[in-house]
Formats: C-alpha cells, sequence, structure tokens
C-alpha cells in the first residue's frame, strides 16, 4: 500500500471536521468560525459559509445529499441544503461538539457539553436529552435503530432514537480515558472475521474447514498455521458471539487505545495499544479499513480488526479530523495548522503462481490459497501486514514486517489444500521479489539475488550487471532448484541455488519483461518493453519468430511446440510456427496448461478453458495426423475429435485415427479399422480398397464405387448399392443383366420400401417378383382388405398356401365374407365351417349343416358353449342335443335344475325337469336305453308337475300378497301331500304344505283336514316364522266342528264316488282306483275318464274311427231320488225302450267295482265310432310310449290341453295364462310355436 498526493491547502484555521457530499463530488471542511467548501476532484475552493459567531466544532452530510448540518462553540445548530443555503437554526445550553444523521431516517443528533438533541425534518422542537458528562463524539448504527456517544469521563452511552438508554459501557481508564472518537463499521457482515474463524465465506474457504480431519498428532500445529501469534478464544464465547447483533463500533479513547464493541456492549477481542492521543476514527465505505489519525502527526491505516498497515500521510501538526471519500480509495486529511491534503491509497497485488496453485493477499493480513482446477481455497489469517508472497510445489512463503512465514502441506496429494508452518525466520529483510525453493528462500534486491536458508542463514549471492525484472523457478531437485533471470539490459540468466556462477543464456538488446521455458527447456520465450514476444532455440540460440502485442507469455506444460501471450485485450494461442490464432481476453497470461489458460485480472486470477482447435486444424491441413492428436488431447470439442478422426482415417494412418475414435466411442468405424488391420496382417495391400470402404462409411459412395470399380472388385460396389436402396445405380452396374438376378434386385428393392415405411410400393414389387406371400403379410399388417380380396381372387387354386394366408388376413380384418370366397375357392369346407362359428355367423353355419352332415358336431358344440357363455342355458341344452351330445345336454339341464331348486325358482325347476324328462323320452327312442330312460322320464315328469304345484305353496307363504284363491291353494296343498314320495323332492317343505292346508281347510270349513294338518305339523320343525301361527290354530281349530264340508269333498267321474278329502291311497279313487285328471292350474279334479284301446286297435285307427262321429239317437232320462238314512241317492233310471239309445261309453263306465286292482277302461272299434271328436282329448306321446286318451263326459265344460307338455286346463284359464305370460305357464311354449 503506499498513498499519494493527490491535492493539498492550507485554511487560516485549525480543521476541526470534515465531511463529504454523498456523490463524492464536494468536501465540507469546519475551520475556524467558517465552512468552507471544496471540490474534491481538483481541490478548489468553491465557497466559504459563514453562520456561525464562533468556532465550528463538527460538520456531517445527510445520507441523501440533500443537507448538512453544523454545529458551533456558540451553541447553535445550522441546517444547509447542498445548495449551501442555511434553511434552519437551533441552540443547545453549551458548545456543540459533534452532530451525526441517522443513515435511514436522517434525524439528526447534535451533541453539546450538556445534553444531546434528536431534530427531523417532520418535527417542530427538538427533543433534548441531559448527559451526565460530556460528549465528544457521536455515530448511528448502519440501519439507524441506535445512537452511540462517547464521553469525556470514558462511558460508552448507546442510546435508541428516543434518546433512552439502552446500553452502557465504561471504559477501564474512566475520566483518564476520555471517548474522543467513535464510529460504527458500516459493513453489517465482516464481524464474522473476528466470532466464526471456521465459517464457509461466499469468497473463501477457511483453513479451520479441514481442522477435524488432521490427526490429533498434527492439530496444534494445524493451528498455528493460520495466522503468526494467533490467540486462541474459548469456543463458547464464539457461540455466544455468533448470536450477537451485526453492528461493530470501533472505540478511540485517549488512554491511547483502540477497542471494538458489540451493540449489545460486549467486547470484541483485546484492545490495542495506539502510543498517541486519537483524535479521529474513520471507516472506509465498505468497512475493510479504518483511518485513525491524532497526535502522532499522521494518519495511520488499520485492518478492521485493527492491525496496523502503514502510514496514510505525515503532517506538521495533531491530526483533528480524516475522512474518506465515499466508494473510493481517496483519503482527506485535517490538521491543527490548517493543512488539508487528499490523498489517493493505491493497494498493489501480491500474489504468486505455481503451476495451478494461486496465492494472493486478502484484506491486506490475510493470503489466499485457491486452487485453480478445483476451486478449492484455504485462507491464512497473518494479523500483519503481508508483503510478499511466493509458492512452489509444497512450499509457502508469506513475508510479514518483522519476519517471514515458510508453510508446507502435510501430504504430496496434488489436491491437498491443508498446510502448517515449517519455519519462521524472525527477521526484517527488504525485498523487491520473493522466490521459495524446496529448502530456501531466494530475495531479490535491485542488482543482487540472496539465497537464505529456511532458518535465515544467507548461503550464496548473485550479483547482476543490470536491474533484475523477472525471476522465476523452473524446477529442480531439491536444493538444486534452477531460477530463470531476466534483466533490464536484456540478459538471461540460469543459475542454480546450489551453484555460485550463473550461466547466460542469451542477451537481447531490449529490456525483459516477462519470461517462460517450455517443458523440454529447448525454447524460451521473452516479452520485451516493446511489447514483443520473441521465442528462441536456447542451444543454438536462433530467434525461431517473434510476434508482437504481447505483455506475458507461457509455455504449454504439456506441448513443447505451444504457446500462448496476451496484450492488447486479446489471447493469442501459436502452435509452432503456424499463424497465431486470436480471441478476445481481459488479463494477463500467467500459465498454460492442457487447454487451460491461467489468466490475472485486476485482483483474481480464473482458469480459462480454450479448445485447442485452430492449432489442431493447422496440423490437419499439413496432414500432421500425429502432431494434430497430441494438440486434441490437450482440448478440443467432439467434433474437432471427430474430424481428427475422419482426415486421419482418410490419410490412412489407422493407429491415429483409432485413438480418435476411441476418444469418441465410434463403435461403428473401430470395428471398420479392426477389419482393415486384420486384413492388412492376412497379406492385403490394396490400398484403394480400404480407401474404399472407408469412403462408404462416410457415405461418399460414388467415389468408393469408382474405387471398388478400379480396384476390380465390381461386386462390392453392386452389393452396397444395393444395401443402400440405391437401385437406379445398381441397374447401370447390371445392364441388360440375368433375369434371375433382375427378380433378386426387385425383391430387395421391396425390401428396401417396406423398411422406409412405403408398404405399398413394397406389395406392388413382391406381387410381380412373385413373392405373394410376403405382399399378403403387408396387406394384412396394415388391413388392406381390398389389396387382399384382389390378391386372393387373382391366385389360382392350387396356391393354398398364399391363399390360406389371404383368407386368415380377412378373417382377422372382420371381412367373413370375402374369406368364406376365399376358403370356397379352395375348397376348403372345414375352414368354411370354422369361420361361420367363429364369426357366429349360425344360420350359414346350420345351412352347411345341412348340406354336409358330416360337421354337425363341428357345428352344434361351439354353438351350444356360445349360447351357454351367453346364459342361454335351455337353448344351449337343445343344440347340445342336436349335436348328439346327450351327456352334455343332461348335464346343463341337471345344473340348470339344481340351481333352481337352490335359489327356490320352483316354477323354472318344473320346467327344467319336464324338459330332462322329454330329453329322456328322446333317448329312449334308442333299444338300448329304452328301459332306463323311461323310468328316468316318468321320475322327471313327476318331480316337474310337484315343482309346478309347489312353486304357489312358496309363494303364498314367502310373498305378502297371494296370485291364488283359497280353493286353488287348498287343491294344490291336497294334491302335494297325496303325490309326494316318501323321500321329499329337495327344496319342498312339508312344513309349508300342511301350513297351507291346514290355513285353507279352515277358512273353507274342512276342519277335519285341518285338525289333521295341524296334528302333522306337530311332529315337524317348524320354523321361528311359523311358530305362533300354527300354535293359534291348533288352539282355535278345536274349537270348529269335526268334519268337512260336503261342498269340497272330490267325485270321481268314472264311478261317481265321492272320495275323502284325506285319501290314504293318493290321487285316485277309493273305488276304481281310477286316476284323478288334475287342471295344471286350478288342480281341480277334471271331468276327464282315460280310457285304452282293445288289443289290435292301432292309434291311427282309432283316431279315424273317433274322427267318423256316426250320430246316436237322443234318449230321456228319469231321475229317482231315493233318502236312507246316512245318504241321499240321486240315480239315473232308465225304461227298457231307451236302453238301445245308451251311450256305449258310459256304458263301460255303469259298473262298481270294489277290488283293489285298477282296471282300465278298454272301448272297442263300435265305441270309438260312437265318441264325438271335441269329447276325446289325446295325449299324442312320442315312441316309445303309447298314446293316452281321454274322454270328457261333460261336454259343455270345456278343457284345453297343451300341445306340448300335454297338461290339462280349463279352457278359461288357459287363455288367460296364455295371455299373461306369453306361453304355456307348463312348458312354456309360446303361443305361435308350432305344434310338436
Amino acid at each position: 500500500m503506499r498513498a499519494v498526493l493527490t491535492w493539498r491547502d492550507k485554511a487560516e484555521h485549525c480543521i476541526n471536521d470534515i465531511a463529504f457530499k454523498p456523490d463524492g463530488t464536494q468536501l465540507i471542511l469546519a475551520a475556524g468560525n467558517r465552512l468552507l467548501v471544496y471540490d474534491t476532484s481538483d481541490g478548489t475552493l468553491l465557497q466559504p459559509l459563514k453562520g456561525h459567531k464562533d468556532t465550528v466544532y463538527c460538520v456531517a452530510y445527510a445520507k441523501d445529499g440533500k443537507r448538512f448540518a453544523s454545529g458551533s462553540a456558540d451553541k447553535s445548530i445550522i441546517i444547509w441544503t447542498s445548495k449551501l443555503e442555511g434553511i434552519l437554526k437551533y441552540t443547545h445550553n453549551d458548545s456543540i461538539q459533534c452532530v451525526s444523521y441517522n443513515p435511514v431516517t436522517h434525524q439528526l443528533a447534535s451533541c453539546s457539553s450538556s445534553d444531546f438533541g434528536l431534530w427531523s425534518p417532520e418535527q417542530k422542537s427538538i427533543s433534548k436529552h441531559k448527559s451526565s458528562s460530556k460528549i465528544i463524539c457521536c455515530s448511528w448504527t448502519n440501519d439507524g435503530q441506535y445512537l452511540a456517544l462517547g464521553m469525556f469521563n470514558g462511558i460508552i452511552s448507546i442510546r435508541n432514537k428516543n434518546g433512552e438508554e439502552k446500553v452502557k459501557i465504561e471504559r477501564p481508564g474512566g475520566s483518564l480515558s476520555p471517548v474522543w472518537s467513535i464510529c460504527w463499521n458500516p459493513s453489517s457482515r465482516w464481524e464474522s472475521f473476528w466470532m466464526n474463524r471456521d465459517n464457509d465465506d461466499a469468497e473463501d474457504v477457511i483453513v479451520n474447514r479441514y481442522f477435524q480431519k488432521i490427526p490429533s498428532t498434527l492439530k496444534s500445529a494445524a493451528y498455528s498455521s493460520q495466522g503468526s501469534e494467533a490467540e486462541e478464544e474459548k469456543p463458547e464465547e464464539e457461540e455466544d458471539d455468533l448470536e450477537e447483533h451485526n453492528d461493530i463500533l470501533a472505540v478511540a479513547d485517549w488512554g491511547q487505545k483502540l477497542s471494538f464493541y458489540q451493540l449489545s456492549g460486549k467486547q470484541i477481542g483485546k484492545d490495542r495499544v495506539l502510543n498517541f492521543d486519537p483524535c479521529c476514527i474513520s471507516y472506509f465505505t465498505k468497512g475493510e479499513y479504518i483511518l485513525l489519525g491524532g497526535s502522532d502527526k499522521q494518519v495511520s491505516l488499520f485492518t478492521k480488526d485493527g492491525v496496523r498497515l502503514g502510514t496514510v500521510g505525515e503532517q506538521n501538526s495533531w491530526v483533528w479530523t480524516c475522512r474518506v471519500k465515499p466508494d473510493s480509495n481517496y483519503v482527506v486529511v485535517g490538521c491543527q495548522d490548517g493543512t488539508i491534503s487528499f490523498y489517493q491509497l493505491i493497494f498493489s497485488t501480491v500474489h504468486g503462481l505455481y503451476k495451478d496453485r494461486y496465492a494472493y493477499r486478502d484484506s491486506m493480513t490475510d493470503v489466499i490459497v485457491q486452487h485453480l482446477i478445483t476451486e478449492q481455497k484455504v485462507r491464512m489469517k497473518c494479523k500483519e501486514l503481508v508483503k510478499k508472497i511466493a509458492i512452489y510445489r509444497n512450499r509457502l512463503a508469506i513475508q510479514l514486517p518483522e519476519k517471514i512465514l515458510i508453510y508446507e502441506l502435510y501430504s504430496e496429494d496434488s489436491s491437498d489444500m491443508h498446510y502448517r508452518v515449517k519455519e519462521r525466520i524472525v527477521k526484517k529483510f527488504e525485498c523487491n521479489l520473493l522466490v521459495v525453493c524446496a529448502n530456501h528462500i531466494i530475495l531479490c534486491q535491485e542488482k543482487r539475488l540472496q539465497c537464505l536458508s529456511f532458518s535465515g542463514v544467507k548461503e550464496r549471492e548473485w550479483q547482476m550487471e543490470s536491474l533484475i525484472r523477472y525471476i522465476k523457478v523452473i524446477g529442480g531437485p531439491p536444493g538444486r532448484e534452477g531460477l530463470l533471470v531476466g534483466l533490464k539490459n536484456g540478459q538471461i540468466l540460469k543459475i542454480f541455488v546450489d551453484n555460485l556462477f550463473a550461466i547466460i543464456l542469451l542477451k537481447q538488446a531490449t529490456a525483459v519483461r516477462c519470461l517462460d521455458m517450455s517443458a523440454s527447456r529447448k525454447k524460451l520465450a521473452v516479452v520485451d518493453e516493446n511489447d514483443t514476444c520473441l521465442v528462441y532455440d536456447i542451444d543454438t540460440k536462433e530467434l525461431l519468430f517473434q510476434e508482437p502485442n504481447a505483455n506475458s507469455v507461457a509455455w504449454n506444460t504439456q506441448c513443447e511446440d505451444m504457446l500462448c501471450f496476451s496484450g492488447g485485450g486479446y489471447l493469442n494461442i501459436k502452435a509452432s510456427t503456424f499463424p497465431v490464432h486470436r480471441q478476445k481476453l481481459q488479463g494477463f497470461v500467467v500459465g498454460y496448461n492442457g487447454s487451460k489458460i491461467f489468466c490475472l485480472h485486476v485482483f483474481s486470477i480464473s482458469a480459462v478453458e480454450v479448445p485447442q482447435s485452430a492449432p489442431m486444424y493447422q496440423y490437419l491441413d499439413r496432414k500432421m495426423f500425429k502432431e494434430a492428436y497430441q494438440i486434441a488431447c490437450l482440448g478440443v470439442t467432439d467434433t474437432d475429435w471427430h474430424e481428427l478422426a475422419m482426415e486421419a482415417l482418410e490419410g490412412l494412418d489407422f493407429e491415429t485415427a483409432k485413438k480418435a475414435f476411441i476418444r469418441v466411442r465410434d463403435l461403428r468405424y473401430l470395428e471398420l479399422i479392426s477389419s482393415i488391420e486384420e486384413r492388412k496382417k492376412r497379406g492385403e495391400t490394396n490400398k484403394d480398397l480400404f480407401l474404399a470402404d472407408v469412403f462408404s462409411y462416410q457415405g461418399k459412395f460414388h467415389e468408393a464405387a469408382k474405387l471398388y470399380k478400379r480396384s476390380g472388385h465390381e461386386n462390392l460396389a453392386l452389393e452396397m448399392y444395393t444395401d443402400l436402396r440405391m437401385f437406379e445405380y445398381v441397374k447401370d452396374f447390371l445392364g441388360s443383366g440375368d433375369p434371375k438376378e433382375i427378380k433378386m434386385l426387385i425383391t430387395k428393392q421391396a425390401d428396401w420400401a417396406r423398411n422406409i415405411k412405403e408398404p405399398k410400393a413394397a406389395v406392388e414389387m413382391y406381387i410381380s417378383a412373385g413373392e405373394h406371400v410376403k405382399a399378403i403379410e403387408i396387406c394384412g399388417h396394415h388391413g388392406w382388405v381390398d389389396m387382399l380380396i384382389d390378391i386372393a381372387r387373382k391366385l389360382d387354386k392350387a396356391e393354398r398356401e398364399p391363399l390360406l394366408l389371404c383368407a386368415t388376413y380377412l378373417k382377422k380384418l372382420d371381412s367373413p365374407d370375402y374369406a368364406a370366397e376365399t376358403y370356397l375357392k379352395m375348397g376348403d369346407l372345414k375352414s368354411l365351417v370354422q369361420l361361420h362359428v367363429e364369426t357366429q355367423r349360425w344360420d350359414e353355419a346350420f345351412a352347411l349343416g345341412e348340406k354336409h352332415p358330416e360337421f354337425k358336431d363341428d357345428i352344434y358344440v361351439p354353438y351350444a358353449q356360445w349360447l351357454a357363455e351367453n346364459d342361454r342355458f335351455e337353448e344351449a341344452q337343445q343344440a347340445f342335443h342336436k349335436a348328439g351330445r346327450q351327456r352334455e345336454a343332461v348335464q346343463v339341464l341337471e345344473q340348470l335344475t339344481d340351481n333352481a331348486v337352490a335359489e327356490s325358482r320352483f316354477n323354472d325347476a318344473a320346467y327344467y325337469y319336464w324338459m330332462l324328462s322329454m330329453q329322456c323320452l328322446d333317448i329312449a327312442q334308442d333299444p338300448a336305453q329304452k328301459d332306463v330312460m323311461l323310468g328316468k322320464f316318468h321320475h322327471f315328469q313327476r318331480l316337474a308337475e310337484l315343482y309346478h304345484a309347489y312353486h304357489a305353496i312358496h309363494r303364498h307363504t314367502e310373498d305378502p300378497f297371494s296370485v291364488h284363491g283359497p280353493e286353488t291353494l287348498f287343491n294344490i296343498s291336497r294334491f302335494l301331500l297325496h303325490s309326494l314320495p316318501k323321500d321329499t323332492p329337495s327344496g319342498i317343505s312339508k312344513v309349508k304344505i300342511l301350513f297351507t292346508l291346514a290355513k285353507q281347510s279352515k277358512a273353507l270349513g274342512a276342519y277335519r283336514l285341518a285338525r289333521h294338518a295341524y296334528d302333522k305339523l306337530r311332529g315337524l320343525y317348524i320354523p321361528a316364522r311359523f311358530q305362533k301361527s300354527i300354535e293359534l290354530g291348533t288352539l282355535t281349530i278345536r274349537a270348529k266342528p269335526f268334519h268337512d264340508s260336503e261342498e269340497l269333498v272330490p267325485l270321481c267321474y268314472r264311478c261317481s264316488t265321492n272320495n275323502p278329502l284325506l285319501n290314504n291311497l293318493g290321487n285316485v279313487c277309493i273305488n276304481c282306483r281310477q286316476p284323478f285328471v288334475f287342471s295344471a292350474s286350478s288342480y281341480d279334479v277334471l271331468h276327464l275318464v282315460e280310457f285304452c284301446l282293445e288289443e289290435g286297435i292301432t292309434d291311427e285307427e282309432a283316431i279315424s274311427l273317433i274322427d267318423l262321429e256316426a250320430p246316436r239317437p237322443k234318449r230321456e232320462d228319469r231321475q229317482r231320488e231315493t233318502i236312507n238314512n246316512s245318504s241321499q241317492i240321486l240315480q239315473l233310471v232308465e225304461t227298457k225302450d231307451s236302453m238301445g239309445d245308451e251311450d256305449p261309453f258310459t256304458a263301460k263306465l255303469s259298473f262298481e267295482q270294489g277290488g283293489s286292482e285298477f282296471v282300465p277302461v278298454m272301448v272297442s272299434r263300435l265305441v270309438l265310432r260312437s265318441m264325438s271328436r271335441r269329447d276325446v282329448i289325446i295325449k299324442r306321446w312320442p315312441p316309445p310310449l303309447r298314446w293316452q286318451y281321454f274322454r270328457s263326459l261333460l261336454p259343455d265344460a270345456s278343457i284345453t290341453m297343451c300341445p306340448s307338455c300335454f297338461q290339462m286346463f280349463h279352457s278359461e284359464d288357459y287363455e288367460l295364462l296364455v295371455l299373461q305370460h306369453g306361453c304355456c305357464p307348463y312348458c312354456r311354449r309360446r303361443k305361435d310355436d308350432p305344434g310338436p
């Protein structure tokens, strides 16, 4: 640091205070009873201001630059505008000692000997506060929240904006140490320098960052390496410090001490002894330095932590005030004798560089070592002015005012940044340049070089002919390093530290500014005072070339023929003797390593990544592939590597090309090079063929074809064009050619069209080449139905494979008609059937099955499965039956029946059992299964009748509303009670039947039967929901008569016998054993009598005889009524005349039978002839069953029989049920379905 006097002036009176205008253009001085306004640029006195009547002690400018204030011994304060006009004046009771503007609110603090006042533009009055002692100085915090007052009694009082005291600091000296000057540090972040020595700053990486990683045996040394005579602070205090406020107060008292305090009043560090009485203290704008002046008649520069750095300017009298121009390095000093001095402080760059490590001075007392590659930084805190820095390998030398510190790295690791103090040379040295070696330090003093050991002993000395302008360590064994020295007279020397004699390398006419030697020590680059870069051959002393506009030069440490130099705002890179490549760059080149150029700009150094493309292409232009590869290794882009590889490949330098392709990871070209090398090993030497292969890989196909032809390998050219689908060029090579080759060409062309997503063109080519299968595959893949149809129609029926493929694709593309057409063309009926089945075109399948019965199974079985999958089980059963799959048909029905019973769908169960019975009847036509199937037929018929009837009982007991009347339920429950076998069928509840019978019998007056039903229920398990009803019915029926209503007694229409309601024989007459015929809806006994044909009468003959309908004369009947003791009998009495007119069938009925065996009514031809067709109902069972014949005895009461299930109904009931359900309630035959 050095101070340059810019201008100086002298006033008539002592300069008591100084204030800069915030923009730095004006300077206000308090001198005598006037204010002097100066222009800071040249020291011109602009205007003196008069307003005070006595000496002006203080002046202060507002932060916004709009006004300033002055205080005087006349007890007044004057507010001035920036136009130098006084606008306001107010007074105190004593002389004004100091004034200060709040940096935020612009509130003015004015302090006198007995009080202080606070004034702001918004207030009309001044707020004044008494003081216990004379206030000498004051200062606001950066945020304007607090005001610090320095008093004559050694106390510092910190007040808030309202004047209330918050902190009181008592100096140890008390009244013997008046606080003469105080100032808050304008930077709010610098205190981390004090309190957090382990902090990772945004700019620096503190060396203590690594402290925890160092072995315990080395910790003491590592800690001391952070600075000479470093004071260790307690960790607890450091942690507390971190929590304090950011503002730091610098205090200078007349106890000749400099101290620092936090806002809380806690002192930072120890007092710094000054050895003079300080009169003024001032911070630089950013708070990095402190100016201090006083009785020592000079202004001293201190660091922000109080370390003295040097003298700014020596004066002839006491310095009462000093200030720093805002945002600059200019300093103004005011003295007792009225002298005003304006200085510029120049801070020189102190630094050192060795390869990728750069050491530089920071904050004047610190040294930062930066690793230029990893960007790591480490800080050494010396707490003294750093004068010189030198760095070499693992050594670092720092010169302080009274000593030199030698540091070393902990390890040999190139990325290690852990430094520790190796030696201290406690001695004051004066030198221009400092160099450090492995075991020595070199001091340069004008023309003299001194070599000192690390213990401070001078070992050698060299005296030069001229001033030393440049010195550099160029390496060597430890203790025997070589130095490159440049002198002002143009002489360049090489000196070894262990040799007294210097070696003159060469001498030039101009002074040396910068030097560097190439990696092989064969070339020397010099920058002279004329900004010319000269390159010499060290051995021959020959000037190889020179370049203008250079201020610094550096050889590439990895490439012998490359150097760079900077100058005129440009970076110049030169390879060998090629022209210079230039690009813009600010700063000085200080190093060149590979592709990185280290550039020093102002105070910082940076590593610039510079691609070496330009010099590489210069070598490529001269076909110097190996040299170009060496340049590329320093750092070029992938594109440059690829270009190098291609150029080397075309130049048939396969070794270089291989290395370059490895760098860009181009496996394709590496395979080519590998194959060429293998061919060369086998003795192949045709370079044209090698180059043709290279051209073909590069896409230069025509050049490759020419070389193939020239080398006699036309087939390779043909293969290349074919693979590349350049068919026009292939045709040129083939000429007229062989038809087989042309067909092969068309096929390949089609393959190419297919690969490049032009399938239609490929199809046409495949068809023209006869490759129908490939054409069909493409059409099928793209869904082109029209083209598939066209191909199928053009193909001959003998070409089964393409036709079959066509049909397959047409089927997939939902064109079954065209697929069927193709199958018919082939005559493949089985595939046609399968097509109809897969597309569920059942009508076409059935029609085909009719013509070709051998496919019946292939049609009906899938049809049945399809029906079953779609929940059409009944139709599925029929389809299985048609297909002859009786087992599957029966299984479907049995499963349906079981499901219906399990789900209490008894109506469905009846229907399915009826279908099972009819299925069995159909199977019974087979003589081998006749007996078994007929047995099953009757069993299933019986179950169908039971479930059909039970359906009404179930609905009555489960549903709240019943659709059946009491008489119907009564008849049904009697029918079921008489019909149930010993093993009750699954799902049928005797409890529900008896409960319904009891309930309806009681309602209809059949009390005896009801009582019998209730008694039966007592022996059964009764569900809880019926328990109360049955118990109540059982009790109430006891109150009823023990007989049944006569109206309910059933009549046998054969023998006219009244049968009891509870018939032990079942549903047959107790007299004639004739089975009753029941209505399938109301279940009352129908007026029908079954009769059988006499032996020899066939069903057809019987029908023909009945259809004759021979007329019969009318007869007259008489009736006679007789009354016995127990019954009333109505008899039809016929006269003898009328006997001849009797109905022959009725005559067959009029007899009594008391036997236990049932004798059916047998009719002859005569009887059949006498019958009317409308009186006879015939159940026309299919074989092997015989037909059943029934005669209606009441022709006027119409009875209807379902032609499908042969169940009997009252005609009115049947018609109503068909209207309701749309079908027969028993077999579900639709009204419009044809008969059996």
